[in-house]
């Protein structure tokens, strides 16, 4: 990816032991002001955004309207979404997790990702397991 990019923070981070939502939550903000690069455009809304607002029972639009008209910071998002949609416990939050740290990983986007790799010239990258990896490796971390 070219530099001077204000990359959104790592689908790692987490919030209430929920991994990814913090970076849904600043791609959406990054966006509403302009500063989300065109390349995570085609994908906002969908796949991991798409899977994480799935798991809390929330749409996607419904978030980003909370988020930019409320001005909520990642508290109060992750706040929004339990009392408008769910806030899952395990064994359900416990999978979706693994789902999610490990997507990538010898599943139906395993080809995928090694597609991504090469085009990043990231394919000698044996560390690289997922889309987790994959998203911080490409974006220097």
């Amino acid at each position: 990816m070219a530099e001077n990019i204000t990359f959104p923070r790592s689908s790692k981070d987490e919030i209430d032991e929920l991994p990814y939502f913090l970076r849904m939550c600043h791609k959406i903000r990054l966006r509403a002001v302009g500063e989300l690069h065109q390349d995570y455009h085609k994908n906002l809304g969908k796949v991991l955004d798409l899977y994480t607002c799935q798991l809390l029972k929330i749409e996607y639009a419904s978030l980003v309207e909370a988020i930019v008209t409320q001005g909520l910071d990642d508290q109060g998002a992750l706040d929004w979404a339990y009392e408008n949609g769910v806030k899952p416990e395990s064994p359900q939050k416990d999978w979706w997790c693994s789902f999610a740290r490990n997507l990538g990983f010898r599943d139906h986007l395993s080809e995928r990702l090694a597609d991504r790799k090469k085009t990043a010239g990231l394919a000698h990258r044996n560390d690289i397991c997922s889309f987790f990896d994959f998203m911080d490796a490409e974006e220097g971390r």
